[in-house]
């Protein structure tokens, strides 16, 4: 029994003398172990907050008609409205009260065009305007739409994205692409990424990860933001003298009590 006791403490003896004699790592050997492992695949990290998925399949009609514009390349009012949850409203808004109020593009297209994000029930999603920037709260897994209307008496173009993505051909957005035409006081309600002339893949608030721009580009810079950009048609000022006229001679106090329309 005292000689497997002397064993013992030996062989406990010899572990730790081995363990002691290990040499420690050189910081030149860590460092070819990181850039082993740099040339790996990780995960990526997953940002918080909103996207717009690519959803299920709603009819939705369209044609082509001929439409010039009066500036190719440069539209005459651009708009942004930027979009996420609640939580990641209030961090980009600096704020925690909001109203319910639709989004107004800046003087003068106010007066020709407005803009709205409804849910899937047609309400319009809260949000608020701070300084010149429109936030919108959505929530994960709601359907949401883009509704324009045009106010004017004239015909417009409206070109759309979302997340960076032109809502038409799903590629990433320019001014050079081609939107929807209005006709003078139509509305217009844009439900998804349109797949053909007959129907689109629904706007739905999801993860980033999950979103269109994340699965289809690998892509998430521009997530979170609409943008909305009108030409008027050639031969066409919305703002004519005479239009101006009109504006700056309108009374605000015309009769003395409301009648129907």
């Amino acid at each position: 029994m005292k000689n497997l006791r002397a064993f013992l403490a030996i062989a406990i003896s010899l572990m730790f003398a081995a363990c002691a004699a290990t040499p420690p790592v050189s910081e030149e050997h860590l460092a070819q172990r990181e850039r082993v492992s740099s040339r790996y695949a990780t995960a990526p990290s997953d940002r918080p907050g909103l996207g717009t998925k690519w959803g299920e399949k709603r009819l939705s009609l369209v044609g082509t008609v001929f439409f010039e514009r009066a500036n190719f390349n440069h539209p005459f009012a651009v708009a942004a409205i930027y979009y996420n949850d609640e939580a990641g409203i209030r961090a980009m808004a600096g704020t925690v009260a909001w109203q319910r109020s639709a989004p107004i593009l800046s003087d003068p297209a106010a007066a020709l065009v407005t803009t709205e994000l409804r849910d899937q029930s047609g309400r319009m999603l809260p949000g608020l305007i701070v300084g010149d920037r429109w936030f919108v709260v959505g929530e994960e897994g709601r359907r949401y739409s883009i509704v324009v209307r045009n106010r004017s008496d004239f015909r417009l173009e409206i070109v759309l994205s979302v997340d960076g993505l032109d809502v038409i051909d799903g590629r990433p957005a320019s001014f050079r692409k081609r939107g929807y035409i209005l006709d003078p006081h139509q509305r217009l309600v844009v439900e998804g990424f349109r797949q053909s002339t007959e129907a689109v893949a629904a706007f739905r608030f999801g993860p980033v990860r999950e979103s269109y721009a994340a699965e289809k580009y690998h892509n998430t810079r521009n997530v979170g933001v609409i943008g909305i950009a009108l030409f008027n048609e050639v031969g066409s000022d919305p703002w004519t003298n005479e239009e101006v006229r009109r504006r700056l001679k309108a009374n605000p106090f015309p009769g003395r009590f409301a009648t129907p329309p």
